[in-house]
């Protein structure tokens, strides 16, 4: 248990990101499913689909946040229905594993457009993503069904303290959570790291040996790959790495909630990368901006109206 004093500011972190996270990803994410849903709707293409089911999966995490917003503004307590704490951590932790493999079938998908143009044109078939989007999905639920059964083995103990959360793992549940643990490392997450550090890197060789792109465009291709797989990095990288460290050492790393702020901000970064890899999402961000500038500006016209029409009644009045 964390000092008093240490729990605040850990508790403050914690809020600042969650919030942070919410309050930027929500909008953005929303105004990601229209666009995607619309692309999807008029013209099919794999890699939209793909986003789709990633903008998807972050709306689905974000709806979650708010329980642990809840559970860490209540100093790290479960003080919600029971039955809501196994299905929050599902959640939380397959949303997480279904964007990081969602963000390698976008980098195979792109790196076969770059590699293999002429066959990726004829092959190309939006079926084959929805394929692969309901593996996806089905692969890291199945996964993440071990909170499920770690919680399940915790029901049997007499003294369960249901004020806490997916926490405070007894000798048998840590003999079963972390070799699984380690196995979501190696599977779910290495192996797509790896998959999508050869696809961006070919990609990159590739464009750039390229002649007949144009600068700006090779340009902003390669800037997009390395970006995409410098966010998958960042976001995915420390919390996979406490299931090594938790499995060598045979508990949970304390540091292991901290990493997993950059997982949660994940949520953020997915629209931007969207944004400069979609010519139709610009245009959807460029058309509500315009929107809520208009709407800004009549509230602002209807208000000095009002204004002007007020003090006009007065000097009457006053005449």
């Amino acid at each position: 248990m964390l000092p008093d004093r240490l729990l605040s500011y850990v508790v403050t972190l914690l809020l600042s990101v969650y919030i942070l996270t919410f309050l930027i990803g929500l909008p953005t994410n929303i105004l990601s499913l229209c666009t995607f849903c619309i692309k999807v709707y008029n013209k099919p293409m794999p890699t939209d689909i793909l986003l789709l089911n990633l903008t998807v999966s972050d709306l689905l995490f974000l709806l979650v946040l708010p329980l642990k917003m809840h559970e860490v503004a209540s100093h790290m307590k479960w003080s919600l229905p029971y039955a809501l704490c196994p299905v929050t951590y599902f959640v939380f932790f397959s949303t997480i594993y279904t964007s990081s493999l969602l963000l390698m079938a976008v980098s195979v998908d792109r790196y076969l457009g770059v590699a293999f143009p002429v066959r990726y044109r004829l092959l190309k078939k939006p079926l084959y993503a929805a394929v692969a989007c309901v593996g996806i999905w089905v692969i890291s639920s199945a996964h993440c069904s071990i909170v499920f059964i770690v919680e399940h083995l915790s029901l049997g103990n007499d003294t369960l303290d249901t004020t806490v959360c997916y926490e405070n793992f007894t000798e048998e549940q840590l003999n079963i959570l972390l070799p699984v643990r380690l196995e979501f490392f190696v599977v779910i997450f290495l192996a797509p790291l790896l998959i999508c550090t050869f696809c961006y890197l070919s990609c990159i060789r590739i464009l750039s040996a390229q002649s007949r792109i144009c600068h700006k465009k090779k340009k902003k291709a390669i800037g997009m790959a390395l970006g995409t797989l410098l966010v998958f990095v960042i976001c995915f990288l420390p919390y996979n790495s406490s299931h090594v460290f938790g499995y060598v050492k045979g508990k949970s790393p304390p540091w292991r909630d901290y990493t997993l702020l950059l997982s949660t901000f994940n949520t953020c970064l997915d629209p931007i990368i969207f944004y400069f890899s979609s010519s139709t999402f610009q245009t959807m961000v460029k058309y509500f901006m315009l929107k809520i500038v208009r709407l800004r500006n009549l509230i602002l016209r209807s208000e000095r109206l009002s204004n002007v029409t007020t003090n006009t009644e007065n000097i009457r009045q006053e005449n």
